[in-house]
């Protein structure tokens, strides 16, 4: 079975294409999308399992991706 983050991009790579096909989403704003995506699932799992540490860890390399 694959781990709780593979699940997570998985979820957060299906909703970017469908995003694509349906011509939501351009080139120009792809990453900023991804990104909000990502966090969004990210957030709303580690909130419905209680994971609080897990998240905070996830959401700090994010940061740290961003500078």
């Amino acid at each position: 079975m694959a781990t709780l983050q593979e699940q997570i991009l998985k979820a957060s790579k299906e909703i970017i294409v469908k995003f694509i096909e349906t011509g939501r989403v351009s080139p120009n704003s792809f990453d900023e999308t991804f990104r909000t995506i990502h966090e969004t699932i990210t957030e709303t799992v580690y909130q419905s399992t209680g994971d609080q540490a897990h998240k905070h860890q996830d959401l700090s390399m994010a940061s740290i991706q961003n500078t």
